[in-house]
């Protein structure tokens, strides 16, 4: 086995006092040999400075105001040092042993530049709930084609991980965007990287009433629409585009007017 690589995780933070630490233990509990774990915070009122200050010397962290999400993500990435970087946010979870899975695939494989996995969709409990959501990503993470990733978004960002030459060619993360700019990014890089896919689950997404996902699905898809005009030239892919985004909506409204019916 060649030498694993060194990893960088970055997870942006504001007011997630609840979950970060959860977020925080599922990745040092990984015990990776050769891991950077750095949480940017955007200046927490509500209890999260006194999480990261229990693991002073064990993460580096940074509270202070900034200007959303994408920017911390980006604040981690000009100082990362790491030859493979992710970002997990500060209410998502990796799965045991993920990172090793990850180290070891990019160790073997060093034509590799983009990796993704399965990711799980979890609630503030940890359930998890959403399979349906899980099936439908799962089956088309299977194809690893760009062609279909202009349509539907079947990239987990939990469950991504790129080596540094990804972002020295593509660049940062686009600041201007509040949802979706994991999707931006994917096909700013699916235009130059190949896709490879990890078939484990390496990560959990939490959907919760004051995340941004579980707050406004329908305003989430309007952006991933406009992000696919930006990137895709092709009308028949932007007309698909708009029937799966369609597709999707609907189903989350059934689903979400179910769970409602059965509290």
């Amino acid at each position: 086995m060649p030498d694993l690589p060194r990893i960088t995780v970055i997870t942006p933070s504001y007011n997630q006092g609840e979950f970060i630490e959860q977020t925080i233990q599922s990745i040092l509990g990984q015990e990776y040999p050769d891991l950077e774990y750095m949480v940017i915070d955007g200046g927490s009122t509500d209890g999260t400075l006194d999480v990261l200050t229990k693991y002073d010397g064990r993460i580096k962290w940074v509270s202070e105001p900034d200007r959303g999400q994408s920017h911390a993500i980006n604040k981690g990435l000009r100082t990362a040092t790491g030859d493979v970087v992710a970002f997990l946010n500060s209410d998502d979870l990796y799965e045991p042993g993920a990172l090793l899975e990850v180290g070891e695939f990019f160790a073997r494989h060093p034509q590799a530049a983009w990796l993704t996995g399965r990711c799980r969709v979890i609630d503030q409990n940890g359930r998890e709930i959403r399979k349906w959501m899980t099936f439908i990503k799962n089956f088309w993470l299977r194809t690893r084609s760009f062609a279909v990733l202009q349509v539907l978004d079947y990239v987990s960002q939990p469950a991504t991980f790129w080596r540094r030459e990804v972002v020295e060619k593509v660049g940062f993360f686009d600041e201007n965007l509040r949802y979706a700019m994991d999707y931006d990014y994917s096909l700013r890089v699916g235009q130059h990287f190949k896709l490879w896919v990890l078939d484990e689950y390496l990560a959990s997404f939490r959907i919760h009433p004051t995340s941004k996902a579980g707050a406004s699905a329908s305003a989430q898809f309007d952006v991933d629409l406009e992000i696919a005009r930006a990137h895709v030239s092709s009308p028949a892919l932007i007309a698909l585009h708009r029937l799966s985004n369609w597709i999707v909506v609907t189903l989350y409204r059934i689903v979400m007017s179910s769970e409602s019916n059965g509290r």
